[in-house]
C-alpha cells in the first residue's frame, strides 16, 4: 500500500490492551488509567478478521503490543490465529519481559518469530524505581527463555534520555553484545508535545520512511503515533478504515492527545 507521499505501509502495529504489569514512569503516572471497557476491546476474532483484509491490502509485517500483550488472557492462541494468515513474513511481540519465562516457548509454538523486551536499566534498584516495582531478574530470565525458545532475534529497547553515552544505556549496550542481542536506543518521547526522534540501531522515528499503521485495543486503526486521527473498524469496516487511514497519513507526526503509550504500543 502506498500512501500519498509514496511510502510504502506494509507494517501493522496491533495493541491488544491498556493493561500492564509495571508501572514505568515514562509511560503511565503513579495513580494509573482509566481503563478501557472489556466490552468495548477488541476480540481475537476481530482483530485476526481485520488483519486478514490489511495483509490483502499489502500488510506483511505485524507486531502485537500492549500495554503489557502478555497480561491478556489468552495472548498465545492470537499469535497462532495471526500465524496462520498467509502473507504474514515477520510476526513479533514488544513486551516488558517479565512473563516471558512462562510464555516463550508457547509463543514460539503458535508461530511467534521474535520479540523486543524493554530494558533501560541493568541496575536492579534503578529498575525497581522506573518500574515502580519490577524485578530486574525476572526480565533477565526472560531474555534467556526467548532465546531458547528461538524467538531471535531478541531485540532490546533501552529507552534514554538524550543520548546513548549514559552509564545505563552503555550497560545495556556491552550486556547485548555478550548475550548475542540487538539493543536500540529510544530517546524518551512525549505525545502531547510531540517529542520524538529517530531510533537509534531501528526506524522508528523517522518520518520519511515511515511504513506503519496501528490499530488499538478498542479498534481504532491510527496512521501515526504522533497524530489524533483514528478509523474505528467497527463503525468503518476494515477495507474503509484502511482506505482512510492510509490517505490521511501525514508526512510528519505532530502530538497525540488521545492516546498513551500504555494503550497504543508506542
Amino acid at each position: 500500500m502506498l500512501d500519498r507521499f509514496n511510502r510504502n505501509i506494509n507494517y501493522l502495529r496491533i495493541s491488544v490492551t491498556d493493561r500492564c504489569n509495571l508501572r514505568c514512569r515514562y509511560c503511565m503516572p503513579e495513580e494509573g488509567v482509566k481503563l478501557i471497557s472489556h466490552n468495548d476491546i477488541l476480540t481475537y476474532d476481530e482483530i485476526v478478521a481485520f488483519t486478514r483484509v490489511a495483509v490483502a491490502d499489502g500488510i506483511n509485517k505485524v507486531r502485537i503490543t500492549g500495554g503489557e500483550p502478555l497480561v491478556r488472557k489468552g495472548v498465545t492462541e492470537l499469535v497462532r490465529m495471526l500465524s496462520e494468515i498467509s502473507g504474514i513474513t515477520d510476526l513479533s511481540m514488544s513486551t516488558n519481559g517479565i512473563l516471558l519465562t512462562e510464555y516463550a516457548r508457547g509463543l514460539a509454538d503458535a508461530g511467534l518469530m521474535r520479540v523486543n523486551i524493554s530494558l533501560d536499566t541493568l541496575d536492579p534498584v534503578k529498575y525497581s524505581y522506573v518500574t515502580r516495582g519490577g524485578d530486574l531478574q525476572a526480565v533477565l530470565n526472560g531474555i534467556g527463555a526467548a532465546q531458547e525458545a528461538g524467538l531471535r532475534p531478541v531485540k532490546i529497547n533501552c529507552v534514554i534520555k538524550s543520548t546513548p553515552d549514559g552509564e545505563d544505556a552503555r550497560n545495556v549496550a556491552e550486556y547485548c553484545m555478550r548475550e548475542g542481542l540487538e539493543v536500540r536506543f529510544i530517546r524518551q518521547m512525549d505525545l502531547a508535545s510531540g517529542t520524538f526522534s529517530v531510533v537509534h540501531g531501528g526506524s522508528g522515528g523517522d518520518c520519511a520512511r515511515c511504513n506503519r499503521l496501528r490499530l488499538t485495543p478498542e479498534g481504532m486503526l491510527r496512521p501515526c503515533l504522533f497524530s489524533d486521527m483514528g478509523f474505528s473498524i467497527r463503525e468503518l469496516g476494515a477495507k474503509e478504515a484502511l482506505r482512510r487511514a492510509l490517505e490521511a497519513k501525514p508526512k510528519r507526526g505532530i502530538a497525540n492527545h488521545v492516546n498513551g503509550f500504555y494503550n497504543i504500543g508506542g
